[in-house]
């Protein structure tokens, strides 16, 4: 997709089945995309359809019985998938960085907030840590040098009386803020506790020194997605993937977790994917939209384009399925059927079952993501100049019927 900012991520061909006692589950078949540098990408569609499992391939967090198949993920000009997974780690949690649905299973019960958001720091910034403590160090003495600087001028004053009252008062100030300032030397674990305290404050987590030592059962939905969101933005990193970060959510905390998200993503300048099965949120926050089904990407446009003027027939049923106000005595639009089984998917097009613009061609030939605009993708047949032509499916009563009752 044309762009003039740099190519940050690049996703091709990727695909991850799941190897079942019933069978080959191809949860993800053939998903490529781009990300750019400080740009917000959506990944949306139905329950299922694979967008959190491409993410976790990503990441190289794919659980047996998953495997990663095919493909590539370029990052910063690395294939990611050839990295061994202690390689891996290097990049996981400070260059890519991602936030889960549900923050309870994701956070460790028995340990506390710091414990957890300070560990994150010593995996990934370890040498930064060193660097700032040896810094601090160095402040420290200089301070304490300067304490014993005035208080050997103040020793000199009491035999030459040098010194105005005035000038005596303001050194003995100094001191008394040079000690305080000096109290506490810097230590490895002093550093980290402030650089967790910092993270803390800012996604809006009020008292934060507080919440350092509390654990995560005690504390509230939306504060655990702010712990999740500062643990995964304090390494400052490339790609932040964020898994339906407002779905336990209740709808005023999800518009202040989508607002604390843009205003970071605009400090940080970090790049977003966001996984999501509401349209609301897409429109909300994304710059370009990926729409995904049954394991493949069915549309691939900037986000204002795609609302304006779907393409794809999957995509126009996910939009007027919205209610809106104008529809109060309309019944809702809804997609006939239902989403199919992934280890015996249809044949050629796999939304042609439900598909209600379907073609001839469209259970014998599978689409190709084709170009049909500037910086508009689409797999579509009605869209492919080779078989956009092609007569259209009549569908029998029985099956209209059938599939209108799924």
């Amino acid at each position: 997709m044309e762009t003039d900012k740099k190519k940050i991520l690049e996703v091709k061909n990727l695909k991850t089945y799941f190897y079942t006692e019933e069978g080959v589950v191809k949860a993800v078949d053939g998903v490529s995309f781009n990300m750019y540098e400080d740009e917000v990408l959506g990944l949306v569609g139905e329950t299922g359809c694979g967008k959190s499992v491409t993410a976790l391939s990503i990441l190289q967090l794919v659980r047996a019985p998953g495997e990663i198949e095919e493909g590539e993920v370029i990052f910063k000009n690395v294939d990611l998938l050839t990295l061994k997974k202690k390689k891996m780690r290097d990049y996981r949690g400070k260059d890519i960085t991602m936030i889960f649905q549900d923050p309870l299973n994701s956070l460790n019960p028995v340990m506390t907030v710091g414990t957890q958001v300070k560990e994150v720091f010593e995996l990934h910034q370890r040498e930064e840590i060193y660097e700032l403590l040896d810094q601090k160090m160095l402040e420290w003495k200089n301070k304490q040098n300067r304490i014993k600087e005035l208080e050997k001028k103040l020793e000199d004053n009491e035999t030459n009386q040098r010194l105005t009252k005035e000038e005596i008062s303001d050194i003995k100030n100094e001191i008394e803020k040079l000690e305080e300032e000096t109290r506490d030397r810097p230590t490895y674990r002093s550093i980290l506790r402030e650089k967790s305290r910092k993270i803390l404050e800012e996604v809006g987590i009020p008292d934060p020194e507080e919440i350092l030592e509390r654990y995560p059962h005690e504390l509230s939905g939306g504060m655990r997605q702010r712990v999740m969101i500062s643990m995964a933005l304090s390494c400052n990193p490339s790609i932040l993937i964020a898994d339906e970060p407002t779905t336990a959510l209740d709808v005023t905390i999800q518009a202040q977790i989508l607002d604390l998200m843009k205003d970071l993503k605009n400090e940080y300048k970090t790049s977003v994917l966001m996984i999501t099965h509401d349209l609301g949120v897409i429109a909300e926050i994304c710059d370009r939209v990926a729409v995904m089904y049954s394991g493949n990407i069915v549309e691939y446009a900037t986000a204002t384009n795609l609302f304006k003027n779907p393409r794809h027939p999957y995509t126009k049923g996910l939009i007027s399925a919205i209610p809106t106000l104008d529809k109060k005595k309309k019944e809702l639009d809804t997609i006939r059927g239902s989403v199919p089984n992934l280890i015996y998917p249809p044949e050629g097009c796999r939304f042609h079952p439900r598909c209600d613009y379907r073609l001839e061609v469209c259970d014998k030939v599978r689409p190709l993501l084709t170009q049909i605009g500037e910086s508009y993708f689409v797999a579509c047949h009605l869209f492919d100049p080779q078989y956009k032509d092609s007569p259209k499916y009549e569908w029998g009563k029985e099956e209209l019927e059938r599939t209108r009752k799924i």
